[in-house]
C-alpha cells in the first residue's frame, strides 16, 4: 500500500484582493441567504466555509498580528478568512501617522499564510452594506472595548447581533512597542542608517546632530578595529609562544654543542693548540752573528741571550804595544774601537768571544 502524503500546512501563493478575480469566485460560489449561527459554525454544519472577518492597521506587520490572524482562521472547524486593512488617510485622521504606507502594509498582510483575502481601504467602523457586500458572517477581534470618536466599542452593535466572536492579544508586542524601542534607541538607528549611506535630511537631523553621529561612528568602527586586533593576537599567542619555545630550544642547543669533550671549542683548541701557545709566547729574536759557534747556539737554545757588554780589560791582560801599559779606559774612545775592530769583544758573565781567530774565557 501506499502511504499517503504528508499534509501541507502552508501557502505557496500570496491571497488575493477582494477585487481579484478569485476572490470573486469565491464570492459567488457563497448562499449568504442561510444564515449561519454560532452552534452551526462550531459544529461545522453550515454546509460552506464560514465567512470571518478581520481588521486593522497592521503597520510593522509583527507575530502579534500573525498570532491574531492566526486565531481567527481557527476559531471554526472550515473558516474563509477576509482581513480588512485600512488606507493611509483613513488611519491617519483616526489614530495617527504610519511607518509602513498603505501598499507596504496591503502586501504584508496578504503574505501571512493564513489570510485567503485582503480588503483594502477596510471602513473605520462596520455597516450592514459592508457586512453584506462581503458577506460575512463573523468578526474576530479581542474583547477590549475599542472607541472611536464618540462611539465607545465601535464593534458594539456587531456583538449585539452575535456575530462577534474573540481572539486573544498576544501581551508584550504591539506596534507602538516597536516604534517606543526605535525611539528610545534612536541615536542607534540613526547612527546606522548615516553609515548605510542615507542623508541627513532623509532622516530629518540636522547638521550638527549628523556630524556627531558620523563621529561616534567613526569612533565606534576604531574600537572594532582594535578589539579585532586583540582578538587576532589573543588566538595567535599559543602559536606564537610555541615558536619562541622552539626557537629558543634550538638555540641553546647550538650554544651547547660548543663544550664537551666532543664540543667545537675543544676541537677547535686541540686541533689549534699549538697555534695558540705560539700566539701567547712568541720566540725570541735570533742571533746576531748567522755564522756563531755551536757552542753559541746551544746557550741560545738554553735560554734568553745575555746581554752583550764590552769587555774591560785587566791589569793581566794589558797591551804589551808602545801605549806604555796604559789601560783600556785610558787609551779613549779610538782604541776601543779599534779592540772592537779586532774582534776583542767579550760576554759578560762566562760567555766567549772572539778575537782574531781565537777564544779566550772572560772572567
Amino acid at each position: 500500500m501506499k502511504s499517503a502524503p504528508a499534509p501541507t500546512f502552508s501557502k505557496v501563493q500570496p491571497a488575493p484582493f477582494s477585487e481579484d478575480e478569485q476572490a470573486v469566485a469565491a464570492l459567488d460560489l457563497c448562499d449568504y441567504s442561510v444564515k449561519i449561527t454560532l452552534e452551526m459554525a462550531k459544529n461545522d454544519t453550515a454546509h460552506r466555509p464560514v465567512r470571518v472577518y478581520a481588521d486593522g492597521i497592521y503597520d510593522l506587520f509583527h507575530q502579534g498580528h500573525a498570532r491574531q490572524l492566526m486565531q481567527a482562521k481557527r476559531i471554526f472547524p472550515n473558516v474563509y478568512l477576509l482581513v480588512g486593512v485600512c488606507s493611509d488617510s483613513l488611519t491617519h485622521e483616526n489614530k495617527g501617522r504610519t511607518v509602513m504606507d498603505e501598499n507596504e502594509r496591503y502586501e504584508a498582510v496578504r503574505h501571512c499564510r493564513y489570510v485567503d483575502e485582503v480588503v483594502r481601504d477596510a471602513p473605520w467602523t462596520l455597516d450592514d452594506e459592508f457586512l453584506n457586500k462581503h458577506k460575512i458572517d463573523f468578526v474576530a477581534h479581542d474583547e477590549i472595548p475599542y472607541s472611536a470618536g464618540s462611539s465607545d466599542d465601535i464593534y458594539a452593535h456587531i456583538k449585539a447581533r452575535g456575530m462577534f466572536v474573540a481572539t486573544e492579544r498576544t501581551e508584550g508586542v504591539s506596534t507602538s512597542d516597536v516604534v517606543a524601542r526605535i525611539v528610545k534607541d534612536y541615536d542607534v538607528y540613526v547612527r546606522r542608517n548615516l553609515a548605510r549611506g542615507y542623508s541627513a535630511r532623509e532622516l530629518n537631523v540636522g547638521y550638527i546632530k549628523e556630524k556627531t553621529f558620523r563621529l561616534q561612528n567613526k569612533m565606534d568602527e576604531l574600537k572594532n578595529k582594535g578589539k579585532k586586533v586583540i582578538e587576532n593576537i589573543g588566538e595567535k599567542r599559543q602559536d606564537l609562544i610555541q615558536k619562541w619555545e622552539d626557537k629558543s630550544k634550538e638555540f641553546i642547543g647550538n650554544f651547547l654543542l660548543l663544550f664537551g669533550r666532543e664540543g667545537r671549542i675543544s676541537h677547535f683548541w686541540n686541533e689549534g693548540k699549538g697555534r695558540i701557545r705560539q700566539a701567547l709566547s712568541p720566540p725570541s729574536s735570533p742571533p746576531r752573528s748567522l755564522n756563531a759557534s755551536s757552542s753559541s747556539r746551544r746557550h741560545y737554545d738554553s735560554g734568553p741571550p745575555t746581554k752583550m757588554v764590552r769587555y774591560e780589560e785587566c791589569a793581566d791582560y794589558s797591551s804589551d804595544d808602545d801605549s806604555g801599559g796604559a789601560s783600556q779606559d785610558e787609551t779613549g774612545d779610538d782604541e776601543v774601537d779599534e779592540s772592537r775592530q779586532d774582534g776583542k769583544i767579550f760576554e759578560k758573565d762566562g760567555g766567549v768571544a772572539e778575537t782574531n781567530g781565537g777564544t779566550k774565557t772572560a772572567f
